[in-house]
C-alpha cells in the first residue's frame, strides 16, 4: 500500500472519529468555502451524489419533486456532485449549477464536487458507508439487473462491500442526525416517499 494513500486513510479517519455527529463532518459549499452541515440540525435529509451525463440524472426531477413536496415540513436534499462513475459528471462546479438549474429547475442546495470512495473521499461519505451498507439494486429496474453483472464481473463479492457503487446513491437522515436508510440508485421517489414521510411526523 502506497504510503500517501495509507496517510489519506488515516486522515479521513481521525477527521471522521473527531466529529461527534454528522453536522461536525467537514464539507464545502458550491464555492468551495470549508463548512459542515451544521445549518441542517434538526430537518430530515437525503444526501446524494450525483451526476449529470447519467442514465439516472433524470432523477434530478425525482428530487427537486420530493423537495417542493416536503421542504415545509423540514426536509432538505443536500447534493454532492461526483464524476467517479463513468466520468459522468466532467462539469466544473459552476456548469454543474448552471445545468441542474436550467435543466432541472433544481433549487436544493448543491455543494463541491467529490469523490465518495478511495483515498481522496469526502469525510462525509466515509461516515455514511460506515452507517449504512450497500443495500441492493432493484432487480425490477431495467438498470437493476445490468449494474448486478457489471460490478459482480468486477468483484463477484460487491455486494458484501459498503463503497458507492453508482450515481444517485441517497442515504436518509433523520432530525436527530441519525442516518436510517441507503436508497440505491435503481430507488427512485416512490421508494423513497414514504420513508421521508415517517420521519416528518
Amino acid at each position: 500500500m502506497k504510503k500517501s494513500f495509507l496517510l489519506s486513510l488515516i486522515f479521513i479517519f481521525i477527521t471522521t472519529a473527531m466529529a461527534q455527529n454528522i453536522y461536525e463532518i467537514p464539507v464545502k459549499d458550491n464555492k468551495g468555502n470549508e463548512t459542515t452541515l451544521a445549518a441542517y440540525k434538526g430537518k430530515v435529509l437525503l444526501i446524494v451524489n450525483t451526476a449529470t451525463e447519467c442514465g439516472f440524472t433524470p432523477q434530478y426531477d425525482d428530487l427537486e419533486q420530493l423537495y417542493a413536496q416536503y421542504r415545509a415540513q423540514g426536509f432538505e436534499v443536500l447534493d454532492f456532485p461526483c464524476n467517479q462513475f463513468g466520468g459522468q459528471a466532467p462539469g466544473t462546479d459552476d456548469e454543474i449549477q448552471q445545468f441542474c438549474t436550467m435543466r432541472f429547475n433544481t433549487e436544493f442546495p448543491r455543494f463541491k464536487k467529490i469523490d465518495v470512495n478511495g483515498e481522496n473521499e469526502s469525510p462525509l461519505y466515509t461516515y455514511l458507508k460506515a452507517q449504512k451498507s450497500f443495500a441492493g439494486f432493484d432487480p425490477n429496474h431495467k438498470l437493476g439487473p445490468v449494474l448486478d453483472q457489471m460490478m459482480r464481473k468486477a468483484d463477484p463479492d460487491y455486494d458484501k462491500k459498503p463503497d458507492i457503487k453508482w450515481n444517485f446513491t441517497k442515504f436518509l437522515i433523520d432530525r436527530e442526525g441519525n442516518v436510517v436508510q441507503r436508497f440505491e440508485p435503481t430507488a427512485d421517489k416512490t421508494a423513497m416517499a414514504p420513508a421521508i414521510e415517517q420521519l416528518l411526523k
